[in-house]
């Protein structure tokens, strides 16, 4: 059977405990992934002596099933170990030449992906174009349909009922929607409840077309609302768990590639028909259309194998990994050491039920921080005013001046330039970081959104007011594509441990969408009493507000594994604070203020062969 004597082997029916806990180590010192204090990122299988690892991985495939398998786990884990030296693994599990092969591409051409993989990730972010097409619906069919329903006068009760036939989906999601997302992904799935959610993104979309009193519109979109933030919560963490590290982000961040693309297509759909009769309905009808494809091609997709390792379906997870990934020897690599952090996770983050997996969110170091920091990135998505624009653009652009045709070409604009600008952040997430393209972009949409306020204080029937308003919103759209529009779902889905996985992105999700809720039924009245130059101003002060809390809250999450963020996440939130204040401040001035070239930033986080103690 191996090497590695028989006896030595724990048996077939071993307690779940055992192979949960019993990863042998070998460590002269501890390190908590609650409070990692010298922000040390381990890998839980150094130091491990060779035969004590083997005895591991035999007790490992016989446990979970997989005994035939037991040769290329064998090496798998030998790789997963030390993954830069897997050329100098020997004995009887030295790699062949197809192996090492397979392990040398994926570090030289990374975008070289398995087609299951490429299918997986599209078929889920297509569903996010509804999102993206509903916003530009809205937004254009808010020229229209509060006439239709006779609530298009100055009153604080059809000004709210505007609010609420826009907010509608939000509300629904961050309500409903987002908390369902925890108990339904435990009871079908990633998949099945991707497939749920599809069908609330067809059925009341075709419904909200066909609503002849505001009272049914609304009812559509609150139902349309569970179906977002089911699949909102759901798709980007299957993207995170079936992508391999090193582009985890720009597979992750085609969720918003694809929203933006729903934003472009909601312009140009509500362009196309401006002259229809019901032009109105078709707006808010035909976002329904890339759910359907999303509902036909999820039956495609492999299940997420860090899930059907969470549910202790080990067989089900290794028939997921090797159409994920290109060679056995990768998919054995991955599929050990996640096992491996498993288990120290189980350790740590005990078996709980759906009410104390949110208690917890707030009350475990590790998972408090993935906490904050994920709440702040979705908090800053709606503090730095893209949504005012999405939600609507058409109102403000006729506000400044332009006729309805000439608003809704200008949004238009608006939704080409946040798809075009999305693109950059396909190779940026990955290698600038996402808290550098945060902290780059945040400034910058600062003084754009302010710009493009103080410029409608130019007087009306100036050459320069229309295209100087409709710049500076380009310009915005331009720094938000590659920045904040794709980095919170892509973070928040990476940044909790797998236990609380589920219900951490259902609160970052309804943290989100909540608040475009808030600012769906308020920038109405924002509008009425600040005026736009008001609006533009107040948003442009929470983007510096969003800037300061993500400079002291947010991590650097790139280039490493979702398992080794335990370790990112297990650095105490004043220590970090302490870091940015001492450190990277300096740093900063004297590089780029004082243009002192050789300036050097001590890193936070140090790689360590510092293991665990067993416990």
């Amino acid at each position: 059977m191996s090497d590695v004597d028989k006896h030595s082997v724990e048996p077939k029916n071993l307690p779940s405990e055992k192979l949960e806990q019993g990863l042998g180590h070998s460590h002269s010192e501890h390190v908590d992934i609650n409070t990692n204090l010298q922000a040390r990122i381990i890998n839980p299988l150094e130091g491990i002596p060779r035969e004590q690892l083997m005895r591991d991985v035999e007790a490992f495939v016989q446990e979970k099933g997989l005994e035939e398998h037991v040769a290329i786990f064998r090496k798998g884990a030998l790789v997963a170990q030390n993954p830069s030296a897997f050329e100098d693994i020997d004995g009887a599990e030295t790699l062949d030449e197809t192996e090492r092969s397979f392990l040398h591409k994926e570090i030289l051409h990374k975008w070289r992906l398995p087609w299951r993989l490429y299918l997986t990730i599209i078929t889920c972010s297509i569903g996010a174009a509804v999102q993206g097409w509903d916003q530009t619906g809205s937004n254009g069919a808010t020229l229209f349909f509060p006439a239709y329903y006779h609530i298009d006068g100055d009153s604080v009760r059809d000004k709210i009922l505007v609010g609420l036939v826009n907010a509608g989906p939000y509300i629904g999601c961050a309500v409903i929607g987002c908390w369902l997302s925890d108990p339904f992904n435990n009871w079908i799935g990633r998949r099945g409840t991707i497939f749920l959610a599809a069908h609330f993104c067809i059925w009341p979309v075709i419904g909200s077309a066909f609503s002849h009193t505001y009272a049914q519109q609304i009812s559509n979109r609150l139902l349309m609302g569970i179906g977002m933030g089911l699949k909102a919560a759901t798709v980007p963490i299957f993207a995170a768990e079936n992508a391999p590290a090193s582009v985890r982000g720009a597979l992750v961040m085609s969720w918003q590639m694809w929203t933006a693309f729903g934003i472009f297509l909601g312009t140009a759909i509500n362009l196309a028909v401006y002259n229809a009769a019901n032009n109105w309905r078709l707006m808010l009808g035909a976002p329904f259309i890339p759910a359907v494809p999303l509902l036909v091609f999820i039956f495609f997709c492999p299940e997420s194998p860090r899930w059907c390792m969470k549910k202790n379906r080990y067989a089900q997870a290794w028939k997921s990994l090797l159409v994920l990934r290109h060679h056995p020897i990768q998919a054995a690599r991955d599929m050990y050491s996640i096992h491996a952090q498993l288990s120290i996770e189980n350790q740590i983050l005990n078996r709980s039920n759906y009410i104390t997996r949110f208690g917890q969110l707030f009350t475990i170091p590790r998972v408090r921080r993935a906490t904050y920091a994920a709440f702040t990135v979705m908090i800053a998505q709606q503090l730095c005013g893209i949504n005012i624009i999405a939600f609507y653009s058409s109102t403000v652009f006729q506000e400044a001046g332009f006729s309805q045709f000439q608003a809704l070409l200008a949004s238009f604009g608006f939704g080409a330039v946040n798809w075009v600008f999305a693109f950059p952040a396909f190779w940026t997430i990955d290698t600038f970081g996402r808290r550098s393209l945060l902290l780059f972009t945040f400034p910058q949409m600062t003084w754009t959104l302010l710009a493009a306020g103080l410029s409608t204080l130019i007087p009306i029937g100036h050459s320069a007011r229309l295209p100087l308003v409709a710049l500076f919103v380009f310009l915005f759209a331009a720094f938000y594509s590659p920045g904040e529009g794709p980095v919170p779902f892509t973070y928040s889905a990476e940044v909790f441990p797998l236990s609380h996985r589920e219900v951490g992105m259902g609160f970052a999700v309804a943290t989100c969408l909540g608040w475009a809720a808030v600012l769906g039924i308020t920038f109405p009245f924002i509008l009425d009493r600040l005026g736009t130059v008001g609006a533009f101003g107040l948003y442009a002060g929470f983007n510096v507000l969003a800037f300061f809390m993500i400079f002291f809250l947010v991590p650097e999450t790139k280039q490493r594994t979702l398992e080794e963020l335990d370790y990112v996440f297990a650095v105490p939130t004043n220590k970090f604070i302490n870091y940015q204040v001492t450190k990277v401040v300096p740093w900063w001035f004297k590089r780029w203020v004082l243009f002192q070239r050789r300036a050097e930033l001590q890193p936070l986080y140090q790689r360590s062969d510092v293991h665990r103690e067993k416990q």
